[in-house]
């Protein structure tokens, strides 16, 4: 079983690392170890806990982030070095200190994503996954007498509809009062993907976009007649989940 990868987050300014802590959180192949607010306290803190990976500012007081990068690849076990800045121009002094990657505030997610696959795919470490804890296959409705267990895969698409969520197959539409965020959530394991800030689709049913006005699309879907719309600030995400 693979462990995860071990990060230690480097920056002088305390929001800038809780922004990077937030995004890391959400990935599941990291774990937070630790956090430092200076050069010095960073290179203290690399010898005590031996991150595999090191996200690490450049510009701090008395020791910057250079310096840290040059004085941690002395260790026996040097870290990864993944620099967060808000400068540019370092970009190629970075290199020179055989950085992986290079991320510029304000920190983007699928920024950080790419940054942790590239981890992922050098250090060959994958997150844990456990048996016990493997999501249950079907998604319980609640009707009015009964109880329905829904196979993900032949959900079309979900969607808000006033008070109720409505959850769309081939032959039958079922409704419930549990939030979208919550089906969202239990979907989470699963092909979908929120289009619309009312809407979640089946990504495996997915057949066309159609361009529509002001950069909103319309998606097409197998088996339904009935176009749903694709909000302009969710089709280049969409884009890049059906794109090889």
């Amino acid at each position: 079983m693979s462990e995860k990868i071990t990060a230690l987050i480097v920056d002088d300014e305390r929001f800038s690392r809780d922004e990077l802590k937030y995004l890391l959180r959400k990935q599941k192949a990291i774990e937070l170890i630790g956090e430092a607010d200076s050069g010095e306290s960073a290179i203290m803190k690399a010898v005590q806990l031996q991150p595999d990976v090191i996200f690490l500012d450049v510009e701090m007081p008395r020791t910057n982030g250079m310096e840290v990068a040059a004085a941690v690849q002395e260790l026996k076990r040097p870290p990864k070095i993944i620099f967060a800045t808000a400068y540019p121009d370092f970009a190629v002094e970075a290199f020179r200190h055989e950085a992986l990657d290079y991320l510029l505030k304000p920190f983007e997610e699928d920024q950080v994503t790419e940054a942790v696959k590239r981890l992922e795919k050098i250090l060959g470490k994958r997150p844990e996954e456990s048996s016990v804890n493997k999501p249950p296959s079907k998604l319980a409705v609640e009707g009015e007498e009964e109880i329905y267990y829904l196979n993900p895969a032949d959900i079309l698409y979900v969607y808000r509809d006033e008070r109720l969520t409505k959850i769309v197959e081939k032959e039958r539409v079922f409704e419930t009062k549990l939030p979208l965020k919550e089906i969202e959530q239990r979907l989470q394991p699963f092909s979908f993907f929120r289009i619309h800030k009312s809407y979640l689709v089946n990504l495996e049913y997915i057949d066309r976009l159609v361009p529509w006005f002001n950069g909103a699309y319309q998606l097409v879907l197998r088996g339904s007649k009935e176009q749903l719309s694709v909000s302009r600030n969710y089709v280049k995400d969409l884009r890049k989940q059906l794109e090889l």
